[in-house]
């Protein structure tokens, strides 16, 4: 059987039953990958044409609007398909490993995010966007995005407190500085793209901000001039945070642009909330923007959101292949 691979317009011969990962692997298909475990989404494939076979449920994305996609490394060929992987330019290849991480400081950012730094015992590599599961004990486990970047000495993570959750619940009332974390990573797909030239529309909705802070540092890291507006979604004024960091940002790149939007309650009394605008990102970009041809979109925070935003994107000219989002699933930890 045979495998067309796009764009690069290569035909494989390979054998029934061969894992899809493995066949482009062998034959130096260059593909990202990590964990190679069906968990961090990277070397997702889009199928073209044709019906092999995914291992698991997860091989597809979360998004209702998204048409058919596989991830490599859990999909076997029962039949001859053309798939399409991302230009050969963004390909990125971490493989994904486990580190010893102390902590350094637990802080208070608002009444129900904290911001975690790790002192790793050894450098991760990792793209601006990325995320790693932290293990705080072997019943304490949970992904989250980091805030940095992988040249950074310390390790960045933004947890919001889930009421009765079991993990946030441990790192409020039991983590301390000094106790060991055990980092998996690098996870996900929802990386910067470096090659890209044009505008950039980044969403977060409450502690997406993390990777989105990671995607502009990367930016301003890899002396990239895009356009980028950021619209940053919070549910009143009292989770508001950050303010502070995307100031310095905007220094460092004017290009940025940042738009503060509170779904309800805004007084505008407060300083954090200045130039804040009432109401959700998907009726501030559509207010704002009526085209968005052309633009790359990276989409963190709850799923609804990550939805809305990609329906509503999706409608104003931004391609699927240019949307990069992992939504943030609650799992009451």
């Amino acid at each position: 059987m045979e495998i067309h691979v796009r764009p690069l317009q290569r035909t494989l011969s390979v054998a029934a039953g061969v894992n899809l990962l493995d066949a482009l692997r062998a034959n130096d298909i260059p593909v990202s990958y990590s964990c190679l475990a069906g968990r961090c989404g990277t070397c997702r494939c889009k199928v073209l044409d044709g019906h092999p076979l995914a291992s698991a449920s997860e091989a597809r994305r979360p998004l209702a609007t998204e048409d058919e996609y596989v991830l490599a490394c859990q999909t076997f060929l029962t039949e001859s398909c053309t798939i399409e992987i991302p230009e050969p330019d963004e390909v990125v290849v971490h493989p994904a490993r486990i580190i010893k991480a102390t902590v350094l400081a637990i802080e208070d950012q608002t009444h129900d995010i904290k911001r975690i730094r790790l002192k790793p015992a050894k450098p991760i590599a990792f793209s601006p966007g990325q995320y790693a599961q932290l293990q705080f004990t072997p019943e304490h486990i949970r992904p989250y995005s980091m805030a940095g970047l992988a040249d950074d000495d310390e390790l960045e993570f933004h947890l919001r407190l889930v009421p009765e959750g079991r993990v946030t619940g441990y790192v409020a009332d039991t983590l301390k500085v000094g106790d060991a974390v055990r980092v998996t990573g690098p996870l996900g797909s929802a990386y910067l793209r470096r090659r890209h030239e044009g505008p950039m529309l980044c969403v977060a909705g409450g502690t997406g901000l993390a990777p989105i802070l990671s995607i502009i540092r990367g930016v301003i890291a890899e002396r990239m001039t895009n356009p980028i507006h950021l619209y940053f979604g919070v549910r009143s004024e009292r989770d508001i945070y950050g303010r502070e960091w995307l100031d310095e940002l905007q220094r460092r790149h004017p290009q940025l642009h940042v738009h503060l939007i509170v779904a309800s309650g805004l007084s505008g009394l407060s300083g954090m909330s200045a130039g804040a605008r009432q109401g959700l990102v998907t009726e501030a970009i559509a207010q704002d923007w009526p085209r968005l041809d052309g633009f790359h979109a990276y989409l963190c925070g709850a799923p609804p959101m990550v939805e809305a935003t990609t329906l509503l994107i999706r409608r104003m000219g931004v391609k699927a292949e240019q949307i990069h989002a992992d939504a943030f699933y609650a799992s009451g930890t």
